[in-house]
């Protein structure tokens, strides 16, 4: 005979497992979107922030 928890521990079981499933899923496409933004937001800070005219150049 195998044991099985009562409907209610079940559903309380369902309940966490799809919340984990969740936050996992939204961590796997999400977090490298969000990498991909900031670089490209560095990218722009760093190239605007470094980028001086040429010695010589009239401004």
């Amino acid at each position: 005979m195998v044991a099985v928890p009562p409907l209610e521990e079940q559903r309380r079981i369902a309940d966490i497992l799809d919340k984990f499933d969740a936050l996992v899923n939204d961590l796997n496409s999400g977090l490298p979107a969000e990498i991909a933004a900031r670089r490209k937001q560095y990218e722009y800070y760093r190239d605007r922030l470094l980028t001086f005219p040429e010695k010589g150049a009239s401004a």
